[in-house]
């Protein structure tokens, strides 16, 4: 018995230990480990908000979006306060640079250009992609936007393929057909208000199923508004922390509901590739396709292994691109019609360009090169309401950052909006629409600071689909132009927010007036 009692005392010390053990771990990773962290780059000069304990500054953030949100509106185009209030006030109380903390994970904001441009172009590979928070791979998978290293670079070469000239091209007579779908609904319309964000939510939700996917708006519908779903719960659960570990054990309504969402998008996407494959087989596609979705079943069945890819890379590349292709290019349109609603002149001279070029015939790809005032409209629209404000990267080893030795495993975060809104760069003038910044090139817009305009990013991660969405939007905007005039409605609210993209949160109602 006396055996058995000492068994028990060293099995119960044993647990004690372990208990010890994780209790010093969690106590290390929560507070030592950040506290430390934080007052070595203190030492070089980088300042921030003081960490809190497990949620470091999310609540802080949170609150102040809150606060943002809840303020007068106004058509000011201010939006970097309302849109990211915390690192509006962080970089003005702490400098251009500084840390906050997302839980225990530090994170380091960098709004100088230089040290932007070393970040991204990363010509040392020291600044690999973060990893994505789990609402966020929900969404998007371990796609081309998160995915990194060997996997990344042969992703990123497929993706090239299947966005290269000749493709576009090919591309184009879809967009032109969903566009002219489109208008002929809005000649019902004449002299009444549309929301022009939800109409451009449908336009760009076909273009996008049809020029990547070979299917109809309806047949990726579905897909679609599990993707917004998706989209809501990421941004309602972005500053949201639980304690470590406990989401293994119990989880809440929002990751039950978004594991269902993720479901549901595989299954559809699943269905969508099996539909492919069983034509092919059967002799009623030539192979499988040379749009985006042919591309990757190709890569599918490659006979070189090294080549190959899995039928889970192929769901994650295409939730990718229906999320990417569709959203970014909703929101730009949205906010360039917006802009062009309210200074009316701008507008009129897009309208006589595009009349000088084309006419009243449909856009083609030649003219589109040469719409000089388009592209400094649609630069300008996306210096003031860039689609994505963020660009997230970590530091993957020990690295000299300017003049700042930063220790591995610390995130980096480049907040587009900030480079794009600072006056030092574009001017007292900087929160006023003024196309002609960028008359003689984005360059000298920027005075050589590339990396103070970053709609597309920079570097070898640069948006795949920029070419792309240019395009569409100047073919979509071009035919606009030809057909109708618009001014802003007097209903519309001006409440630009963060869901992923900068939206707007009431949609962008105009009046159209039909010019034929």
């Amino acid at each position: 018995m006396k055996s058995l009692g000492g068994l028990e005392i060293i099995l119960s010390s044993l647990l004690c230990l372990l208990l010890l053990f994780d209790l010093l771990k969690i106590f290390h990773k929560l507070w030592w480990s950040p506290i430390r962290l934080q007052n070595l780059v203190a030492l070089q000069g980088i300042k921030g908000p003081s960490y809190r304990f497990v949620h470091g500054n999310t609540k802080e953030i949170s609150s102040m979006q809150e606060e943002a949100m809840s303020r007068p509106k106004s058509l000011s185009h201010d939006i970097f306060s309302r849109v990211q209030p915390h690192i509006h006030l962080w970089t003005k109380k702490y400098g251009a640079n500084f840390l906050q903390w997302y839980g225990s994970q530090a994170q380091l904001v960098i709004t100088e250009p230089e040290l932007c441009k070393e970040i991204l172009t990363n010509k040392d590979r020291a600044y690999p992609k973060s990893e994505p928070k789990s609402y966020l791979r929900r969404l998007l998978g371990d796609g081309l936007v998160v995915s990194d290293g060997e996997k990344w670079a042969k992703m990123r070469k497929l993706a090239n393929y299947a966005f290269h000239g000749e493709i576009l091209k090919g591309m184009a007579p879809t967009v032109i057909a969903s566009a002219e779908t489109m208008l002929e609904t809005w000649k019902e319309h004449d002299g009444q208000e549309i929301d022009v964000f939800e109409e451009f939510r449908l336009y760009t939700s076909e273009v996008i199923s049809k020029t990547a996917f070979g299917s109809s708006y309806l047949e990726g519908k579905n897909i679609f508004d599990i993707l917004e779903k998706l989209g809501y719960l990421s941004f309602k659960n972005a500053f949201k922390l639980r304690f470590p570990g406990i989401s293994k054990f119990i989880k809440s309504n929002d990751e039950i509901e978004s594991a269902k969402l993720e479901k549901s998008i595989r299954d559809s996407i699943m269905e969508m590739i099996k539909n492919r494959e069983n034509k092919a087989m059967a002799g009623e596609e030539d192979s499988f396709g040379n749009d985006f979705l042919g591309v990757l079943l190709k890569a599918h069945h490659d006979t070189d292994e090294k080549k190959r890819i899995s039928i889970d890379e192929i769901v994650d590349e295409c939730k990718t691109f229906y999320f990417a292709g569709q959203e970014t290019t909703n929101s730009a349109l949205a906010w360039t019609v917006f802009l062009l609603a309210i200074h009316t002149d701008w507008q009129e001279e897009a309208r006589k360009e595009v009349i000088q070029i084309f006419g009243k015939q449909n856009p083609n790809l030649d003219g589109i090169a040469k719409l000089k005032t388009m592209s400094m409209i649609f630069n300008e629209s996306l210096r003031l309401y860039p689609p994505v404000v963020t660009i997230e990267r970590k530091i993957g080893r020990e690295v000299k950052l300017g003049k700042h030795v930063l220790p591995a495993n610390v995130e980096i975060t480049i907040p587009c909006l900030a480079l794009q809104h600072e006056p030092q760069i574009w001017g007292e003038d900087v929160l006023l629409f003024k196309p002609e910044r960028f008359s003689e090139g984005v360059a000298k817009a920027t005075k050589n600071n590339i990396a103070a305009f970053l709609p597309w990013g920079l570097g070898p991660r640069s948006c795949v689909g920029s070419n792309f969405a240019a395009i569409e939007t100047k073919i979509v905007l071009s035919m606009i132009l030809q057909r109708f005039s618009f001014t802003l409605s007097p209903a519309y609210i001006h409440s630009p927010y963060r869901l992923l993209t900068v939206r707007p949160q009431h949609g962008v109602q105009v009046m159209l007036h039909s010019l034929t």
